[in-house]
């Protein structure tokens, strides 16, 4: 599994190397995000919606967690890992500092991945925004192009 810290992205999609950014969206926050590969660019998506309501910088870290997403395409993989990121502030307390992922798999049509958090304990980081509550299925994108993966989610906040 290769790791990445969840620190700030790049400039605009079309560039190389990774990145995202906030786009404007009515009521709900709308990311987009770009890397070599759909791994790194769900890793890219975590850290623009995590970005978006907390600090993290001064979080205290309160150990790993691991899981196991599974789907039956990219975006709803996709979908899986932002919703367990949801679940896991509202039901644990805790915010990813960091991500890292096993290879995306496929299996009889479904698709999988292990994804491992460092993970901070969520009131000792600073809120900076609004937070999310769900990901929304509508607009969801995760695929590939001759410059990377993109993607898109919208998170109702």
């Amino acid at each position: 599994m290769r790791e990445a810290l969840l620190v700030d992205g790049g400039g605009p999609a079309g560039r190389s190397g990774s990145g995202h950014r906030s786009v404007p969206h009515t009521a709900d926050l709308r990311v987009e995000a770009w890397a070599p590969t759909a791994e790194g660019c769900i890793g890219e998506l975590v850290h623009a919606v995590v970005g978006s309501f907390a600090d993290l910088s001064g979080a205290r870290i309160v150990g790993e967690r691991a899981c196991t997403v599974l789907a039956v395409s990219d975006p709803d993989l996709l979908a899986g890992v932002l919703e367990e990121v949801i679940y896991r502030m509202d039901v644990h307390g805790e915010l990813p500092v960091a991500v890292a992922f096993g290879a995306i798999e496929g299996l009889d049509g479904a698709r999988s991945v292990e994804v491992r958090f460092r993970m901070a304990d969520a009131a000792t980081a600073e809120v900076v925004g609004a937070v999310p509550k769900a990901v929304s299925l509508h607009g969801l994108e995760l695929s590939s192009g001759p410059d990377g993966w993109t993607g898109a989610a919208t998170v109702d906040v």
